[in-house]
């Protein structure tokens, strides 16, 4: 009866929107050229607070991943958080699913915004994004947060994380479709594992995971990252850099953490926090939050 009647995800979602509203945020959508559409939220006039563009990895669209930030962060900076091309309602008539792609379309979103200078958080696939935004773009974009991201992971990375979570497809993984997949996803994903009921599970993936299903695996497909395992020659970036990570991840551990630490170059930092995995932002908001703050203002 409650799988049938009540939708908790659909509540939080009115939820989180209402908390986007109280952020001085709204719901916006831009044609950035004649084959592609982005949504987002951010504030419906500019204001002379800096930007902050906040790029959501796989899995739930960009709100979802950033909710303990939006209102800590409206404070100080125009916070601006996209859903990336087929997550939420961007999408694209364009064949092209590489990373590079997502980045393009980003930093198209902001031009057509007038914003010319800005900073950028990743998590995970995001920070994918934020990593190629920063490397083409270094004129626009001023400081790099990169979450949880192995930017650096190669083609058997994958092939370890599927042991670790006993599966066989990274597909199935990323794009769970039972309560089973997405239970083992949560698992890795979060420190503490909380135990949730199949009909939650089933509801979050009817609700968040089976739109665009087929292009999202394209998504997995058409990365640019990883498809080798060649000593990487990730370009270090021109900006200064935070790494951000959890020091239980069991998606990406923490040995990809220290050595893209050092691939970025001299102006990056890495930043552990404790008794988190590879939501960091989620499980110790706090602490994240503050981090990411002092590093934006210049006080770390």
């Amino acid at each position: 009866m409650v799988d049938s009647c009540l939708s908790f995800v659909s509540i939080y979602g009115s939820f989180l929107r209402r908390s986007l509203s109280a952020a001085g945020l709204s719901s916006q959508t831009i044609d950035i050229d004649s084959d592609t559409t982005v949504h987002f939220w951010g504030p419906s006039v500019a204001t002379s607070k800096p930007p902050l563009v906040l790029i959501h990895g796989f899995g739930p669209h960009g709100v979802w991943q950033w909710r303990p930030q939006i209102s800590f962060f409206a404070r100080e900076f125009d916070v601006y958080i996209p859903d990336l091309l087929f997550f939420g309602d961007s999408f694209t008539k364009c064949s092209d699913r590489s990373e590079v792609f997502q980045a393009a379309s980003v930093a198209k979103l902001l031009e057509k915004l007038r914003i010319s200078r800005y900073s950028v958080v990743g998590t995970s696939y995001g920070g994918f994004v934020a990593y190629r935004m920063a490397a083409m773009w270094p004129e626009r974009v001023e400081k790099v947060v990169i979450a949880s991201s192995g930017v650096n992971m190669r083609r058997s990375d994958n092939s370890e994380l599927l042991k670790r979570a006993k599966m066989d497809s990274i597909e199935d993984f990323m794009l769970p479709s039972t309560a089973a997949q997405m239970r083992t996803l949560i698992g890795l994903a979060v420190f503490r594992r909380p135990y949730i009921p199949d009909f939650f599970l089933n509801d979050f993936i009817n609700k968040l995971y089976r739109e665009n299903r087929k292009e999202k695996l394209e998504l997995l497909k058409g990365l640019t990252i990883g498809q080798d395992d060649t000593d990487q020659t990730l370009s270090p970036l021109p900006q200064e850099v935070l790494v951000v990570w959890g020091e239980h991840d069991q998606i990406f551990l923490m040995e990809k953490a220290i050595e893209l630490h050092k691939l970025l170059g001299e102006r990056a930092k890495l930043q552990v926090i404790k008794k988190t995995s590879h939501v960091p932002q989620l499980e110790q908001a706090g602490q994240f939050n503050n981090i990411v703050k002092d590093f934006l203002n210049g006080l770390s």
